[in-house]
């Protein structure tokens, strides 16, 4: 079962789909909850309905799944590029706080999904909120301010810095959305997330190296608690746009969740 629903943050009206477990689960048992974060003027759909197959996917799982749209993307309401970073790290707290609020959720699985930009934004939001356990990286931005500006063009920027805004496809970035990106080093936070990470890259990504993924990796093994997971997935590009892609990626991210609840499940009986 899917829901549409609204999430009201600071003004803004969130356009969420909650989808709900399914298949033979125990009725009684609190369910793992994954937040989903789309990327730079994303939505939550997804490219080639990526957001949609991955949630329908993990809540076979039996995992409740919640997308949603940014403000100013999709179906949300609000101005995308006068928001920025440090407002869509607030809006994905008030999708958690929707999540962590159901009597039927764990809390100790709750988990964020962040794709490209949505994956920075994930990470920086679990370093905050130490509600989230789990974090899964789908090819995530690692220098926000660089990356986008080289998305967007160099020329861009400049337009938005001297004019006030720069038109990208429709979105109009004005000079505080630029200005958040610099806030954050997500390399540099990454240490101060204890909990369990998978990252997920294609060889072939045209937007954000595949080298960010090893050195994610790199920078979250020197922490002392917490596992770090790679998966690298030959040839897939920025989005998974190929069905094979995005079904690795998918099955990647389920098989490796449903491991971690298998250890904390042994956990538990051990230590009875």
């Amino acid at each position: 079962m899917e829901k549409q629903i609204t999430l009201t943050h600071d003004g803004l009206e969130l356009k969420a789909t909650l989808h709900y477990p399914v298949g033979q689960h125990d009725l009684e048992a609190k369910k793992q909850a994954i937040i989903i974060c789309h990327g730079f003027i994303g939505s939550r759909i997804g490219v080639d309905r990526l957001f949609v197959k991955a949630a329908r996917a993990l809540a076979a799982q039996g995992s409740y799944v919640l997308r949603f749209d940014y403000g100013g993307c999709g179906e949300s309401n609000g101005d995308y590029g006068a928001l920025g970073f440090n407002s869509m790290i607030d809006q994905t707290r008030t999708a958690i706080d929707y999540m962590h609020g159901m009597d039927c959720v764990d809390p100790r699985r709750i988990v964020l999904l962040g794709h490209s930009l949505g994956g920075a934004v994930a990470l920086m939001t679990a370093v905050k909120d130490k509600r989230v356990k789990r974090l899964v990286l789908w090819s995530a931005v690692g220098y926000p301010f660089n990356d986008i500006v080289r998305i967007v063009g160099r020329s861009s920027y400049d337009e938005a810095v001297t004019k006030g805004s720069t038109d990208h496809a429709g979105y109009s970035l004005q000079p505080v959305f630029f200005d958040s990106l610099m806030q954050h080093q997500p390399f540099q936070s990454a240490t101060r997330f204890g909990g369990e990470v998978l990252l997920v890259h294609g060889t072939s990504d045209e937007l954000i190296p595949v080298d960010y993924s090893f050195l994610y990796q790199k920078v979250f093994w020197t922490r002392s608690e917490g596992l770090c997971d790679k998966e690298i997935i030959f040839q897939a590009g920025h989005t998974y746009s190929s069905r094979p892609h995005q079904e690795e990626a998918i099955r990647v991210t389920s098989e490796w969740l449903s491991g971690l609840d298998r250890k904390q499940q042994e956990w538990h009986h051990w230590s009875i």
